[in-house]
């Protein structure tokens, strides 16, 4: 069921589609991010994910008028994880608010691999 805001004129629907690009692009603009992952359903192993396809690594669940957020990222080795992961939190929170105007109640980063550039 898509997120729901309602005005004098009438309601706006918004898509967990359109919720999960804004968290994957917001996500991609924190540094130490290399991206965001998703699992292999032959051998189980997480993947890195393309831009045109981010939101395979995000799942959105939306409770009410409040979203839920998991982001499955991959990040850069020799990084604070603590740190970036807080930084997508909030750029993802501060966006996602901004652009829809409804309330993001949870966001929860999985870091499910590190990659190592060289």
């Amino acid at each position: 069921m898509p997120a729901r805001t309602k005005n004098e004129y009438g309601y706006i629907d918004i898509d967990d589609n359109v919720i999960a690009t804004i968290a994957g692009l917001s996500a991609m603009e924190s540094y130490g991010i290399v991206g965001m992952a998703s699992k292999n359903a032959t051998d189980g192993f997480f993947e890195l994910l393309k831009r045109e396809n981010l939101s395979k690594g995000i799942k959105v669940h939306i409770d009410k008028d409040q979203i839920l957020i998991d982001l499955h990222v991959i990040l850069q080795y020799g990084i604070r994880i603590s740190v970036v992961a807080e930084n997508i939190i909030e750029k993802v929170k501060f966006n996602v608010e901004n652009l829809t105007g409804l309330k993001v109640k949870k966001i929860n980063v999985y870091v499910q691999g590190i990659r190592v550039e060289k």
